[in-house]
């Protein structure tokens, strides 16, 4: 048994390799910034991890130790100026550590792309790939638009679809495109621990198919359901318009949806099928464009996305938990606290809490709720769009449209901490506990640290919106949960 590390394991990609590779009977390490975020998920206490940052030498060497493959996963979609410089950084760190921990065999999933200028994205990535190469034995795959429940790429190309039926689009639209299904990206992936012998290059991969980005809409249109878009394409959209127009209509943030745009602006088609000399295809042959699209809608529809772009995604810059209460002493803070009793238990209460959000709503005013994510998205922030994993069960470090789970204990609390552009910090948390008559009780507690002077106005002007709101919320949440007790 060889002993496997995994970089971005709580990645969307990473987060279904490490349950193959456990699978397949390879021991496991995986590298994070937060053990914590991974208590939820299925395979936790069948891996090791080592908690730390990519730029932390010392934790890099505890991930290299003794491996023998290491997997590398990471890439940066912000939009931060220094991003480039940063995911250097961490590939030069990951390389010594290789070189001196004698990692045998290292693997980069890179992106197809056109041979000459790239975006600034693309050309990190090939940057990355050739930092890793001069350390150790090192396979980079080059996938172009990953396919499948949860991904960026396939959400893009869904609401783009699902939303507009009459489409003016950038030429790009027109670019030929080789998408992968996702389980063929892992089928690739977890063969590379199965190879006899370290092995060195840059090999594409990629479905069998080749469209247009246009075809691909009209593709998933068609598999979906749906009636076809009409697509016009228009020279007079530059990328940054299209990423602009991309982040208001679908779920992805302007980070995102610009990184995705801007490898569009080329064709991003395999180069060759090299690859199937290393390593044979998917015995099932590979998995084309439109079975691709049906699997996801599947998935989607038996509420088994194991992995999304959005839990993957991270906000810009870390968020600082919510203090515990004591320590509000001396800082202004905003709350407003709702409870009522109630005959339902803990269980069916958690059971409804769970529900909160995406297509469910918050239970009361549901129009209110879209106004918000609308107004979040047109001043840059991820709106409601993002909608959630799963429709019925949450785990640490899910969203849920504009909130990501915090803190989850079951049948006692859910503390959702909002990631909307807001003059300030935000939370919504749900206690489950006992009133003074033993009866079951639901506290509801919204919680606001304002910023500034812009923060204080801003609590004051949604105000009477919590008003009408909050008491509406709490009330049906209760509502349904009694009657989950009834039937």
């Amino acid at each position: 048994m060889s002993l496997i590390a995994v970089t971005g394991a709580s990645g969307y990609i990473g987060g279904r390799l490490v349950p193959l590779l456990l699978s397949n009977g390879q021991q496991v390490r995986v590298f994070t910034r937060d053990a914590h975020r991974l208590r939820d998920i299925p395979w936790r206490s069948q891996v090791e991890v080592v908690e730390g940052d990519l730029q932390d030498r010392d934790a890099v060497a505890r991930l290299c130790k003794d491996v023998d493959l290491l997997y590398y996963l990471v890439h940066s979609m912000s939009g931060t100026r220094d991003f480039a410089a940063q995911e250097k950084a961490c590939a030069q760190v990951v390389a010594q550590a290789a070189r001196e921990q004698s990692v045998g065999q290292l693997v980069y999933l890179s992106g197809l792309h056109p041979a000459g200028e790239l975006s600034e994205h693309l050309a990190s990535r090939v940057a990355v790939g050739e930092i890793l190469s001069e350390a150790a034995s090192t396979l980079v795959l080059q996938a172009g638009l990953v396919i499948g429940s949860g991904s960026a790429s396939f959400e893009m190309v869904r609401h783009l679809s699902d939303v507009l039926p009459v489409m003016p689009a950038p030429r790009w639209v027109l670019n030929q495109v080789q998408p992968i299904a996702i389980r063929d990206t892992l089928h690739y992936l977890a063969a590379c621990a199965e190879l006899a012998e370290p092995a060195q290059g840059t090999y594409d991969i990629g479905g069998p198919s080749t469209y247009s980005y246009a075809q691909l809409m009209k593709i998933y249109a068609r598999v979906a359901g749906l009636r076809e878009p009409s697509i016009w394409p228009l020279p007079l959209l530059t990328p940054r318009l299209a990423s602009h127009w991309v982040n208001l209509v679908t779920p992805l943030p302007h980070t995102l949806a610009s990184a995705l745009v801007q490898s569009l602006q080329h064709d991003c088609v395999m180069g060759s099928r090299e690859i199937d000399a290393l390593i044979a295809p998917p015995a099932e042959g590979p998995c084309d464009y439109p079975r691709a699209v049906q699997l996801a809608l599947e998935k989607m529809d038996a509420d088994a996305v194991q992995t999304s772009w959005a839990t993957a995604q991270p906000i810009a810059a870390p968020a600082e938990p919510l203090p515990s209460d004591p320590d509000w002493a001396g800082r202004k803070a905003y709350t407003d606290i709702r409870r009522i009793s109630t005959s339902a238990t803990a269980a069916q209460l958690f059971s409804v809490l769970q529900r909160l959000g995406g297509d469910s709503h918050y239970f009361a005013f549901p129009a209110l709720w879209k106004l918000r994510g609308l107004m979040d998205k047109l001043a840059g922030g991820v709106g409601s769009r993002r909608g959630r994993r799963s429709h019925s069960t949450l785990a640490l470090g899910d969203v849920l449209d504009w909130w990501r789970v915090e803190a989850l204990e079951e049948n006692s609390l859910l503390r959702l901490r909002a990631e909307m552009r807001a003059p300030g910090r935000a939370w919504l948390d749900y206690r489950i506990g006992k009133d003074s008559e033993g009866r079951t009780e639901l506290i509801q507690r919204a919680v606001f640290f304002p910023r500034g002077l812009a923060g204080r106005c801003y609590w004051w002007a949604v105000f009477p919106f919590h008003g009408a709101i909050f008491p509406a919320t709490i009330k049906n949440i209760v509502r349904d949960a009694e009657k989950e007790e009834e039937g």
